[in-house]
């Protein structure tokens, strides 16, 4: 069981919901008002991506290829390049910046996430008291980065995304050597947006009985039907990208919740919570009305007199069910009426002796 921000993440509990800002903010406004958008909509936390790109990108003309969502109606898209340099540097804010994004997060009352790629970012991260850090799938082999990281104590948030087993064995492995158990696993399949095909929700039962951590899944495809299998996998936390505009030509908007989509898919999360219920069959006092209402009772089909004996050839099993029950009468065969009792009455114990 994991705790953040006052709210305990693991099973038997509401499922955490993480809304990815990172890829599809663009200022520090933007990151505000994504902020904001999380906190009206139920949201428990925002993530960002804490990028200098100048120090991540050697080749700054290597290109990124991602989909663009070009019409609404059609749902049509087209594929695009661009240096990955200049995609991260649409996203990367100074420290101020991202101070006061923090403090905009402080007084929403929403848990605040960062991804990192550099140590010295984790020594920010702590000096802005962030409630986890998060490694990227790129860095899950990234040793001296994870043990930094584990080492302030914080959550850490694992993706794995292309790892393998073992390779998550050895990162969580990591965390645990520096004393800190206070690890979330990611189920992050990789792509922009995720090829159906690479998901495999079925590693989250998989990782579930493998590690005693929360499982979470990050989400890179449109819509929520693939969160809510997670969920129903057993998923303790969600992460879903959003953005204010799917036709942002940028990576990940064309796969991200808008605004109106947002209260939609944390109500939707919270309802399939509800209906799973528990491990155990238990009846509300409305269900039992509801059922005796439709079940069936004994009901007499002729006259009978005080002292016959009761047979099947005197009753028939009529609605409602507020009587003797079709499965309390084979017992009651052979005994004998109490009085004159006359057609269409709803046999009771007390007319039997």
């Amino acid at each position: 069981m994991i705790k953040i921000g006052g709210k305990k993440i693991g099973d038997n509990q509401p499922c955490f919901i993480t809304f990815e800002a990172g890829p599809t903010h663009d200022s520090e406004e933007s990151a505000k008002k994504l902020a904001t958008l999380v906190a009206e909509n139920g949201g428990d936390a925002i993530k960002f991506q804490i990028i200098d790109p100048d120090r991540l990108i050697a080749d700054k003309n290597q290109l990124f290829s991602y989909e663009i969502l070009v019409d609404r109606k059609t749902g049509s898209t087209k594929t695009v390049s661009e240096p990955l340099y200049d995609i991260l540097c649409r996203r990367a804010l100074s420290h101020g910046e991202w101070k006061n994004v923090k403090k905009h997060c402080d007084e929403l009352g929403i848990s605040f996430f960062a991804t990192i790629g550099f140590e010295d970012e984790i020594a920010f991260l702590e000096e802005l008291n962030c409630d986890s850090i998060k490694i990227a799938s790129a860095d899950v082999n990234h040793w001296p980065l994870i043990r930094k990281a584990a080492k302030t104590g914080l959550c850490i948030q694992l993706d794995t995304g292309n790892a393998t087993i073992g390779e998550i064995e050895a990162a969580v492995d990591v965390v645990k050597s520096e004393g800190n158990n206070n690890i979330i696993i990611h189920n992050c399949p990789s792509g922009y947006p995720a090829r159906i095909e690479s998901i495999n929700l079925n590693i989250i039962s998989t990782l579930k009985k493998m590690f005693i951590y929360p499982i979470a899944f990050s989400d890179h495809t449109p819509g929520w039907h693939m969160d809510i299998a997670a969920l129903a996998k057993g998923a303790d936390l969600l992460e879903k990208s959003i953005t204010e505009n799917r036709m942002t030509r940028s990576v990940e908007h064309i796969f991200s919740l808008e605004p109106a989509d947002m209260k939609q898919f944390v109500d939707i999360v919270r309802e399939v919570e509800i209906g799973f219920g528990t491990d155990r069959r238990i009846l509300h006092p409305e269900e039992l009305k509801k059922r005796d209402a439709i079940r069936r009772s004994v009901y007499l089909k002729t006259a009978v007199q005080k002292g016959e004996k009761l047979t099947s050839d005197l009753v028939e099993f009529r609605r409602p069910g507020y009587g003797i029950g079709p499965d309390q009468f084979e017992s009651l065969v052979g005994k004998r009426f109490r009085k004159d009792l006359l057609p269409d009455t709803i046999l009771t114990f007390e007319d039997l002796v």
